[in-house]
This record gives C-alpha cells, sequence and structure tokens, in this order.
C-alpha cells in the first residue's frame, strides 16, 4: 500500500512547520525512523523551538496517522510503526542540549494514561512541553493502574496529575483515577479525546480541569494552578443514574450478548455461515466495540456517544469497503435482548435511527 502524500494540514502552525511536517510525514508514513529523527532535528536547529517542534510539527503528523488509518490508507501494522518512530522522535529531542531546561517552578506534576489506555504520545508530548516550561515531571507511560498510580503520589507528594485517554470506552476506569487522586487531596487534570473536544466528559466525570491540548494545559497550569480536591468525593456523585443498574447489568453481559446477536445474524443472513474464521472474527468484534460503547453511553448518559460512535463505525466499514448493512438489523437483534433495560432500549433505537438518517444523507449527496 503506498501512503497517501498530501501535506499535513498545519493552517494553525508557525511559519516554517509545514514544510517540516510535510517531510516528516513522509518519512514516518516509509517507516523511515533516521530520516524522521532527521527531520525533527533539523526543524529544532533552523527554525523551530522545542515546544514548536512537539506541537506544531510532531502533533499534527500524528493526527494525520491517525486519519489515514481511518481511511484505510494505512493499515494496523502501518499506524502503529508510525507511531513508534513519533515516539522516539519525541525521546531523541529530549535529549537535544536545546531542549534541556532546569526545573523552575514550584509544584511535582504526574502525566499518565489511565489503565487500559495505550495511545501514550499525546501524554509523552504533554510530559515534554511542561518539562519544558520549568516543572519537574514525573512521566508514567501508557496504561497506569491506579492503585499504582496511587501509591506513586503518596510516595512523591505530588500536587497534581495530569490523566489522559484517547478512547471513550477507558472512560469508567478515567472516573475511578479520578476519584482516587482527589480522595489522596491531589487535584486532576484530564485531557484527550476520549473526554470530548468540548471536555464535557472532564466536567461530567468531577474532573479538576480539562484542556483540549498540552499547549492549552501548561498555560492554564501557569495561569490557575489546581487547588486541592475536596477529599469525600464519590464517584457515584457525579452519576446518580447509575443506581438504575443498567450499566453494570449490559458490562457484565456483554459476552453473551454479542453471542446472542451474531446467532440471530446468521439465522438472518445465512451467507454469514459461509465466513471465513477471519471474517467472524472481524464480525464478532465489531459487535463487541458495540455493546462496549452502549455500556459507556449508559455510564455517561451521554445517547451520542453511542450514535456518533454507530456513524463512526459505518464510515470505517464504507472505507474499507465492507457492507455496513448489517449493523441495523444487529441493532434490531441488540434492543429485543435488551428489551428488560429502558434506558439500553432507548439508546439502541436512537441509534439505528440515526444510521439509517446519516446513510440516506449520503445517498442522497452521492446521487
Amino acid at each position: 500500500m503506498t501512503p497517501n502524500t498530501s501535506a499535513v494540514s498545519t493552517a494553525s502552525a508557525p511559519h516554517g512547520a509545514g514544510r517540516w511536517a510535510d517531510e516528516l510525514w513522509q518519512a514516518v508514513a516509509c517507516a523511515d525512523e533516521y530520516t524522521a529523527t532527521g527531520v525533527v532535528l533539523h526543524a529544532l536547529e533552523q527554525t523551530l523551538d522545542p515546544e514548536g517542534v512537539l506541537l506544531d510539527l510532531i502533533a499534527p503528523v500524528q493526527g494525520k496517522v491517525g486519519e489515514e488509518w481511518a481511511a484505510n490508507r494505512l493499515t494496523v501494522a502501518q499506524e502503529h510503526a508510525a507511531t513508534a518512530i513519533n515516539d522516539r522522535a519525541v525521546a531523541a529531542l529530549s535529549l537535544h542540549p536545546v531542549a534541556r531546561t532546569s526545573v523552575e517552578r514550584p509544584g511535582r506534576i504526574t502525566v499518565a494514561c489511565v489503565d487500559g489506555e495505550w495511545h501514550a504520545l499525546p501524554a509523552r508530548i504533554l510530559a515534554e512541553v511542561l518539562k519544558l516550561r520549568g516543572w519537574q515531571v514525573d512521566y508514567l507511560g501508557a496504561q497506569v493502574p491506579t492503585p499504582h498510580l496511587i501509591a506513586h503520589l503518596h510516595r512523591t507528594n505530588c500536587d497534581a496529575v495530569a490523566l489522559s485517554s484517547s478512547i471513550a470506552t477507558r472512560l469508567p476506569t478515567a472516573h475511578a483515577a479520578i476519584t482516587a487522586c482527589q480522595a489522596v487531596g491531589v487535584p486532576v487534570l484530564v485531557g484527550g479525546a476520549a473526554f470530548g473536544t468540548d471536555g464535557r466528559y472532564a466536567r461530567l466525570l468531577g474532573a479538576d480541569a480539562w484542556a483540549p491540548d498540552a499547549r492549552a494545559a501548561a498555560e492554564l497550569l501557569v495561569r490557575t494552578p489546581l487547588s486541592r480536591p475536596h477529599p469525600h468525593h464519590q464517584a457515584i456523585d457525579d452519576l446518580p443514574h447509575l443506581a438504575d443498574q443498567e450499566y453494570t447489568m449490559v458490562a457484565r453481559s456483554g459476552r453473551a450478548l454479542v453471542r446472542a446477536v451474531f446467532s440471530k445474524l446468521e439465522t438472518a443472513f445465512p451467507a454469514m455461515r459461509d465466513y471465513s474464521e477471519l471474517q467472524r472474527e472481524h464480525t464478532a468484534a465489531d459487535l463487541a466495540h458495540i455493546v462496549e460503547f452502549l455500556g459507556i453511553a449508559l455510564y455517561t448518559g451521554d445517547e451520542d456517544l453511542f450514535t456518533d460512535f454507530l456513524t463512526w463505525t459505518a464510515g470505517i466499514l464504507t472505507a474499507r469497503d465492507v457492507p455496513a448493512h448489517s449493523l441495523p438489523p444487529a441493532l434490531r437483534f441488540l434492543a429485543a435482548e435488551l428489551k428488560d433495560f429502558p434506558r439500553a432500549t432507548r439508546i439502541v433505537q436512537l441509534g439505528a435511527e440515526r444510521l439509517t438518517l446519516s446513510s440516506l444523507t449520503t445517498a442522497g449527496s452521492t446521487a
């Protein structure tokens, strides 16, 4: 597969970043680590300051990596390789003499990904930006179990935690981490796509602050240092609707729901019986994601979270030349399995309606 060679979007980047971003994209798309690192170091030495390299060069290129994967122009392996190269480019930058700074600000900040979150590059970039701004930073990396995070806070007497999460299915885990940090008196700043483009889920889950990107996070910490949180805050205080137990029941019965819906799809579509083992695995995985996002919609009480995921999934399937026509019947079968859960049934029905409306709109625009 030949990677897309269109330019990286750097409309808001400072002068000079666009050329470097295009060169970096060409290198990471071809898995050329040496060239990629060379581009980053040349940009640092000739045009951009260290923070500009991180936020106006590496970050936009990583964003394009995700976009190209979603459009099926990068394989999963290519996406992983590109991300790994960008991560090593950040490491090379951090070791350059120009990027070495001393601790000048009071306070110690821990940066970590919530448990189950493997997308560590945004957190890594934030950690480097905070170091450049003069903070003492403990970067813990991907998938940090909450008990280990709390143990670290006790050991280091940290002043704040910055938690990163890119996938909405990690929101319950993020919520538990936020509450646990606050229970030991440490305020929490959160960021990443999981919390919504406007930070709505950060507010919903009781985080002390939210920032849309690393630059904004650093500026927020300078402008309004986080105060010590109330230690008696409980997760249920944020989400009283969880008292109906629908989220718990759906989360616990996820595998059974997938098996039941898969069986009904086989009956409705006999051609599925001739699927290869790989096709069956992919179908089951898609159903599992649907059930998982339904659970997250129940957890947050946000129906749009589920419906937006469905339209995104339909787009991903279409980009991969996989017919999305099995999604509506799968939703019907899922709703039937959930007939005793009114909130879940309503969310699934809304998702089916949104999916139908989206397909009609798409058909009309291409007619």
